[in-house]
């Protein structure tokens, strides 16, 4: 069996549709036959095929080629019929697309089915009769049944022979459309009488290898005369007929007629049967009228040739061909078919981004089958075209997930027809987020106010920020930008909640030390990377009345005494002096009321409500006395109010000495006598506590010693004094040279010791330096002191 591949690549101007390759190969090929190597054909790499997840598209028709992906190559699926696929249509063609993902592509394959002579030539009926008159003139023709051969080309239909050939010989007629009409011309008058029964036998042959053939018996009975064979008024008649025409409905009507008269010129009409099914469409009545009794369609057929024969009563007969034209009629919408579709997108995709790849199919001719497609308005995508009957549906605009996270997207195709068809298809596209927002504060800036001496931890107030985005990349974060206020972070004045961007005070504020500060806040999403925007945010911190009122003359003393003077000669209205006092609160918290709150002559002064001014009020008499004291109050506004006091000291008088006098003996402010006197109390007891511990130290100290002297005279342990070689003793220049060994012991119980000295290492003789005075000295009272009875030591040499 012979296959040929035939190859060429062609770029569309379109990046969608890349390129088409054509394959030749034959019919009733075995299933699983290789097509052709599809992945070396158009240039691709067999993991792309695997990756772009490549599949074959064939429409509505049925799947006879399959793709392999492992291999990359083009498979038979199913046995390919050519003559039940495309007839006598050649030539024929399977046209198929190979489609990829990621990102699409479309590929269109051609593959061209080629004939084999795989059908032999047929005949509708087994046996064909004919009745012939034997008057019969030599020369007359008797039209016969046209054989079919399914294949084309060479395989098809070659000749036709017919056996015996002693009346008849064959004729063969080639028509205009490659049809051949088969006649039997008689060529030898018949003779009934001789001859009442003859049997034929037609023969129809292809011209494929090997060669087939087909059969009918044709019987031909004697008649009588009948001399005048019926003639057609046309050799071809033309009809029209729409695709829709009802059955029952007439093309035309035909006429032939016969010379002769009689039952011998009566004529008879028929259709010639063949294999082509046109006697099932088609019908001819006793009046020459072609009537439809099946239904044609301008998909499957575009005309039909109608063979027609006259016969009369005796045989004779006459044939002519009818051609009807096929009307098409839009009676088919167009079907649209999807190739390849993404159900979601990034809102960054680019313009021009391919989201449908789709194919329409109208089967209708001309105008009928030309088709438009469009999409609803106001969205931003567009169809594009990329060959004949194939769309790709991009972006022709940005995409904003914010403004559309959706979009029902309508394809309409129509076709140009009258009426117009149409079919639509709705497809749903996601658009996925992508983080291009930053957080947006509700505000451009902030402003709070709070009073001091709130409590650390309270919240102050909450700024809120909202990002545009969906999911994580929404997920707002609160962030306290790094700044100082006064040189101090600004972190130990405020903080701030991540989550929900509650501002919190971390420490109390004082008005008097900070009446407002500034700082940013910076919104955060979690997108990556992540968008940030700051906002400016002021504290405003607002008076509490928290500070007393504080005088600042008179000056207030403890020792030394201050006193105005006022003559015996001031009048009312009279000036004494003026209370001076400030409140470091502010607004109402800081207006400062003066009032006397005692005096010792309440109707001789007076004091200025807001200026704290003293003044007499009536004229100053001698009776008067000469020291006044006044107690003035001041007091602020607050809620509630804070007040200080101060005294002061008038003395009535013309003259310094009279003053003087008068106030020697005035007795010291007794609050100052009274802290004296406890502070003289206080250092007493202290000084008092503090001898009492030193003598309770002291004794505890002596009885401690005492009791440790003790504990070691009772002691029944002996102790073992060693001395290392060499020892000696210097008090002055004075040493011993040698070595000497003592073994001291002493016990409680006998109140004597044991001491043994041993002889010197070296030498036996004590040699001693003139010089060494010292040492002698330190050794002879070493001796006393193990003489003295009382000593708790006794030395006794080692013999």
């Amino acid at each position: 069996m012979r296959r040929q591949v035939l190859f060429f690549m062609s770029i569309f101007s379109l990046g969608s549709v890349l390129g088409q390759v054509s394959y030749s190969i034959p019919e009733e090929m075995p299933k699983g036959s290789v097509v052709g190597n599809i992945a070396r054909d158009l240039g691709l790499d067999v993991k792309r095929l695997k990756s772009g997840k490549a599949r074959i598209f064939t429409g509505d028709s049925a799947e006879y080629i399959e793709l392999s992906r492992e291999r990359g190559v083009l498979l038979v699926k199913e046995r390919i019929d050519r003559e039940s696929l495309c007839r006598q249509t050649t030539p024929c063609a399977l046209h198929l697309q190979i489609i990829l993902e990621n990102p699409m592509e479309l590929f269109r394959i051609t593959v061209e089915i080629t004939d084999i002579n795989d059908n032999s030539p047929s005949f509708k009926n087994d046996e064909k009769r004919f009745e012939i008159s034997e008057s019969a003139v030599t020369g007359s023709k008797f039209v016969l049944e046209r054989a079919v051969d399914a294949d084309i080309g060479i395989n098809g239909l070659k000749n036709y022979s017919l056996k015996p050939t002693d009346n008849f010989v064959l004729k063969i007629q080639g028509q205009a459309d490659g049809n051949k009409k088969v006649e039997m011309v008689l060529h030898k008058p018949l003779d009934r009488e001789k001859e009442e029964q003859i049997s034929l036998l037609l023969t129809a042959v292809d011209g494929g290898e090997p060669q087939m053939s087909g059969t009918v018996k044709i019987y031909v009975t004697v008649l009588d005369v009948n001399d005048n064979a019926p003639v057609f008024m046309q050799s071809v008649y033309k009809a029209a007929i729409a695709e829709n025409s009802q059955k029952g409905t007439t093309l035309t009507k035909v006429s032939a007629s016969d010379a002769d008269k009689g039952i011998h010129g009566e004529v008879s009409y028929s259709v010639s049967t063949t294999m082509d099914s046109v006697s099932d469409i088609f019908t001819i009545n006793e009046n020459g009228e072609v009537i439809l009794v099946g239904t044609v369609d301008f998909e499957k057929a575009k005309y039909y040739q109608i063979d027609i024969e006259a016969t009369d009563s005796g045989g004779l007969s006459d044939s002519s061909k009818i051609i009807v034209d096929v009307i098409d009629i839009n009676d088919n919408k167009p079907v649209i078919s999807i190739l390849s579709k993404s159900d979601s997108i990034p809102e960054d995709s680019p313009q021009n981004t391919v989201i449908v790849m789709f194919s329409v199919l109208d089967p209708d001719s001309s105008n009928n089958g030309q088709v438009n497609c469009r999409i609803n308005a106001n969205i931003p995508f567009t169809i594009t075209t990329s060959s004949n009957d194939f769309y790709s549906l991009v972006t022709d605009s940005d995409l904003d997930r914010e403004r559309a996270s959706e979009y029902n997207i309508t394809v309409t195709c129509s076709d140009e027809g009258v009426p117009s068809l149409s079919s639509s298809v709705t497809l749903t596209l996601q658009i996925s987020d992508v983080n291009d927002n930053a957080p947006v504060f509700e505000r451009s800036s902030y402003e709070a106010y709070i009073v001091e001496n709130i409590t650390p931890g309270l919240s102050i107030f909450t700024v809120k920020a909202r990002d545009a985005d969906w999911n994580q990349n929404a997920r707002v974060s609160y962030i306290l930008e790094d700044s100082s206020v006064n040189g101090v972070p600004v972190s130990s004045y405020v903080s701030v909640s991540a989550d929900s961007g509650v501002i919190h005070a971390v420490r109390s504020f004082d008005y008097e030390q900070i009446k407002d500060f500034q700082f940013r806040v910076k919104a955060q999403d979690g997108g990556s990377p992540p968008l940030s925007s700051n906002v400016t945010v002021k504290i405003m911190i607002q008076d509490q009345n928290d500070n007393p009122p504080q005088v600042l003359y008179p000056v207030q003393t403890g020792g030394s005494l201050v006193a105005e003077m006022v003559p015996r000669s001031a009048d009312v209205g009279y000036l004494v002096t003026k209370v001076v006092a400030v409140d470091v609160d502010s607004g109402q918290n800081a207006w400062l009321s003066y009032k006397l709150q005692k005096a010792t002559d309440r109707a001789l002064f007076e004091v200025g409500l807001q200026n704290g001014e003293i003044r007499t009020v009536r004229q100053v008499t001698d009776k008067d006395a000469v020291k006044q004291r006044l107690t003035v109050i001041v007091e602020d506004n607050g809620q509630p109010s804070r007040s200080a006091t101060v005294i002061v000291n008038v003395a009535v008088a013309d003259s310094f000495p009279e003053v003087l006098s008068e106030f020697t003996d005035f007795p010291h402010d007794k609050e100052y006598n009274d802290n004296l006197t406890f502070y003289l109390v206080l250092a007493l007891a202290v000084v008092s506590f503090l001898f009492i511990t030193c003598l309770v130290v002291i004794i505890s100290v002596k009885i401690y010693r005492w009791r440790q002297s003790r504990i070691m005279y009772h002691s029944n342990l002996p102790v073992i004094p060693y001395y290392p070689p060499r020892y000696s003793d210097t008090l002055g220049t004075g040493t011993l040279p040698h070595v000497y060994n003592y073994e001291v012991c002493r016990t409680t119980d006998s109140r004597k010791s044991d001491c043994k000295f041993g002889r010197a290492g070296s030498q036996n003789v004590l040699i001693m330096d003139p010089s060494s005075t010292g040492t002698m000295q330190r050794i002879q009272s070493e001796k006393s002191i193990l003489d003295e009875p009382d000593s708790p030591l006794e030395v006794s040499p080692v013999e």
